[in-house]
C-alpha cells in the first residue's frame, strides 16, 4: 500500500515509511503482528490524523495491493479520510507481480503525482531488506524477485523506445531446454513437466487468464533425468502464448502423483529478443532457500518462433496422449468442428 503525497516535503508522521521522495509505506506492511480489526481501523486512523495535520495543503493518493475483489479493510478506512484509493491486484497466476496492462496504468495513474525517478533497482532492494521474511514467505511460496526485476527491466526501457509498452507478440513457445540437472530428488536428477498460463492469444475479448499448456504427470513423455546420465534435458512444448505469460516448472515424484516446484518465470511476450529467453539461476523464481538444488552454471533456455495465426485454430496439444498411446475423444470433436465449417 504505497501512498503518494503532493506539493510539500516534510518528515512523515510515526507509522509511514519514505521509500523515497513523496512516497510512503505504512509500517505495517513490514510487521509479523496482525492487528483485531477495531485496533486496526484506530491504528491507521492516528496515522491519517497525524498525516493530515502534518501536510494541511497536500493531497494524498493511496495505491492498494490487494487480494479478490472485494473492498479491503484499509481501503474502507482511507476512503472515510477523503483519500482517493486505487486498487491493484495483488498476483497475476500465483506470481506476485501485476500485468504489463496494469502496470502501464500504474505508472500514468501516478504521473501527476510523482516525477520520474531513476533509482529502481535501489528501491527494490531497499522494500527486501526493510520486510521481514516472514511475511514475504507468506505472501508467495517463491522468491519473485527475479521476475520483479525482469518487469522492472521492462519498466526501465519506458523513456528509450518510441513506444511502450511494445506492441503485443503472439509467439509459439516451442521448447525449453535445462542445461545442468537441479537435484530434486536428493540424488542428482529430476522428473520435469511443465505448466503454461496466460491469455489466449489472438482472443482479444478474452482476457481472464488460463492453463494454455499442461502435460499430464502420468505421460508417457514424462521421464526422469539424472545428472550423471545427461547434461541437458530438452522439453517440447509448441504452445501458443501472448503478453504475459507464467511458466512453471514442476517436478514429479517417483509416485507419479506428488509434485514439487522447481521454479517459476514470468514474462511478457513483447520483450522477447531473438525469439529467446536465456535464464540462469538467478534469474528464475525458486522456493525460498533451495539454491542448493541449483548449479551455479544451471541454465534455462526457452526457445520461441512467430506464431502463425492461421494454424492457431487448429493447436491440439499432444502431449495429452492418454495412456493406451491414442487421443482422448474430445480431440477429434474439435478437429470435426474445425473442419465442418471449411468449405
Amino acid at each position: 500500500m504505497a501512498l503518494f503525497r503532493k506539493f510539500f516535503y516534510r518528515k512523515p508522521p510515526d507509522g509511514l515509511l519514505e521509500i523515497s521522495e513523496r512516497v510512503y509505506v505504512f509500517d505495517c506492511c513490514f510487521m509479523t503482528d496482525t492487528l483485531k480489526d477495531a485496533e486496526y481501523k484506530v491504528y491507521i486512523g492516528s496515522i491519517l490524523s497525524k498525516l493530515r495535520d502534518y501536510f494541511p495543503d497536500s493531497s494524498f493518493i493511496v495505491f492498494n495491493f490487494r487480494e479478490g475483489e472485494n473492498q479491503s479493510q484499509i481501503g474502507s478506512i482511507l476512503s472515510e479520510y477523503d483519500m482517493t484509493v486505487v486498487d491493484y491486484p495483488r498476483h497475476y497466476e500465483g506470481c506476485p507481480l501485476l500485468t504489463m496492462e496494469m502496470i502501464h496504468h500504474f505508472l500514468r495513474s501516478s504521473e501527476s503525482w510523482l516525477k520520474q525517478f531513476t533509482g529502481e533497482q535501489k528501491t527494490l532492494d531497499m522494500i527486501y531488506k526493510q520486510a521481514p521474511r516472514e511475511p514475504l514467505q507468506l505472501m508467495s511460496p517463491l522468491n519473485p524477485l527475479p521476475s520483479q526485476l525482469r518487469y522492472l527491466q521492462y519498466v526501465s526501457r519506458r523513456n528509450v523506445g518510441s513506444q511502450w509498452p511494445p506492441l503485443d507478440r503472439a509467439l509459439t513457445l516451442d521448447c525449453v531446454v535445462l542445461r545442468v540437472i537441479p537435484s530434486m530428488d536428493g540424488e542428482g536428477g529430476c522428473r520435469p513437466i511443465f505448466r503454461i498460463y496466460g491469455q489466449a492469444p489472438l482472443m482479444v475479448a478474452e482476457q481472464t487468464p488460463k492453463v494454455l499448456f499442461s502435460r499430464p504427470k502420468r505421460s508417457k513423455l514424462v521421464r526422469h533425468y539424472k545428472q550423471e546420465l545427461c547434461d541437458l534435458i530438452k522439453i517440447d512444448i509448441h504452445c501458443h502464448i501472448q503478453r504475459d505469460v507464467v511458466m512453471e516448472c514442476i517436478s514429479v515424484e517417483s509416485d507419479l502423483e506428488r509434485e514439487q516446484m522447481m521454479f517459476c518465470v514470468m514474462f511478457n511476450t513483447a520483450f522477447v529478443r531473438s525469439n529467446t529467453l536465456m535464464l540462469n539461476r538467478d534469474e528464475i523464481d525458486t522456493l525460498w532457500n533451495v539454491e542448493d538444488q541449483f548449479r551455479k552454471d544451471f541454465r534455462a533456455e526457452v526457445l520461441f518462433s512467430e506464431m502463425d495465426s492461421t494454424s492457431s485454430r487448429a493447436s491440439i496439444d499432444l502431449t495429452v496422449l492418454d495412456e493406451e498411446g491414442g487421443l482422448p475423444e474430445e480431440s477429434f470433436a474439435k478437429v470435426q468442428e474445425i473442419f465442418g465449417n471449411v468449405d
